[in-house]
């Protein structure tokens, strides 16, 4: 018995090891030929820079660092209120006989590849927005619409975990103090599993400020920046995928230097994370 638990120890070690391996390999050619690129160009002319042309050794991306940003706080204004309000009426308002439906129906969300997440936003959202608010339609605002659809299965399987973690004791002495079933939840029960929600929500960001191929069918793709969430625009990711095929020397360079700043946005995202699920262990 001892030595089939040995087995199975080093087994999961190996495994554990081959993770810390390949992030550590990761790290380690981006890092390698990201970093000489950026001390090429200049660290202000990289990050600040507003001109992306490779034609004339142009390599600022700071449009597209907006670019991220803008359309990830829009997934998370579209997708956040959604998403937690669905958490919470799957977890303490709906019918068992709906929840078996509902819930196969959300996971589903999850199992979509991106490419058709783009293709519904180019067939039915773009026109929609071109049609009520002018422009061509490949926007912001478009992507942002896009991206809260894709982080919704992200939010709402994480916090309907959490609400439901948390200790049915809350919600009977809430109820016996005379709270109603509504106050009870959200008074009682939602800060009880703040913890639990925010990873979610960090989870969810995670998920958007890395989506590439969806964003790209309906961002419009140009590497400048906006003045209205009616305007195209083009992010980290996007700018790496439409270039790298053909980018050369420098510029190729300067492509794997942009992965470098999206790992790095990734890694305190991550960071956050961890942070926000120490400190509800407290």
């Amino acid at each position: 018995m001892k030595i089939k638990e040995k087995f199975w120890e080093i087994i999961f070690l190996l495994a554990a090891g081959f993770s810390f391996l390949a992030v550590l390999l990761i790290c380690l050619f981006l890092f390698a030929n990201g970093i000489p690129a950026i001390q090429k160009i200049g660290v202000a002319d990289f990050l600040f820079g507003t001109k992306w042309k490779p034609g004339n050794d142009l390599y600022g991306i700071f449009p597209m660092i907006l670019g991220s940003f803008y359309v990830t706080a829009g997934a998370v204004i579209v997708g956040v209120p959604v998403g937690l309000m669905t958490a919470v009426f799957l977890s303490k308002f709906c019918p068992e006989w709906l929840h078996k439906i509902l819930k196969p129906a959300i996971d589903l969300l999850a199992g979509i590849p991106s490419v058709v997440y783009g293709f519904f936003g180019l067939m039915v959202i773009v026109p929609a927005v071109r049609n009520v608010f002018g422009g061509n339609g490949s926007s912001i605002l478009t992507a942002s619409i896009l991206l809260g659809m894709m982080i919704l299965p992200t939010i709402i399987s994480v916090s309907e975990s959490a609400l439901n973690a948390v200790p049915q004791s809350f919600y009977e002495g809430s109820r016996a103090l005379g709270a109603t079933h509504e106050r009870s939840v959200f008074k009682t029960m939602l800060p009880a599993a703040k913890s639990g929600i925010m990873a979610g929500i960090i989870l969810g960001i995670g998920r958007a400020i890395g989506e590439t191929m969806a964003v790209i069918m309906v961002a419009g793709n140009q590497a400048r920046i906006p003045d209205s969430i009616l305007k195209g625009i083009r992010t980290l990711t996007a700018n790496i995928v439409i270039e790298m095929g053909y980018a050369t020397d420098l510029h190729r360079e300067a492509l794997i230097a942009t992965g470098v700043v999206l790992f790095v946005f990734i890694l305190l995202i991550n960071l956050t994370f961890n942070l926000v699920k120490n400190r509800g262990r407290l």
